[in-house]
């Protein structure tokens, strides 16, 4: 379930970065933040 999790969280925050690329700035600030919550380093939602 960790490995998911890190796996989701790297998902996520490359995704903000490439999406911040693109010029949606605030869809890449939120895909990021969601990223951090979402690994298991942060805040995990699921625990």
């Amino acid at each position: 379930m960790v490995t998911l999790l890190w796996i989701l969280a790297v998902v996520l925050v490359i995704a903000g970065i490439f999406a911040i690329f693109r010029g949606q700035m605030l869809w890449g600030i939120v895909l990021i933040i969601v990223g951090l919550l979402v690994g298991p380093g942060g805040v995990s939602v699921f625990h």
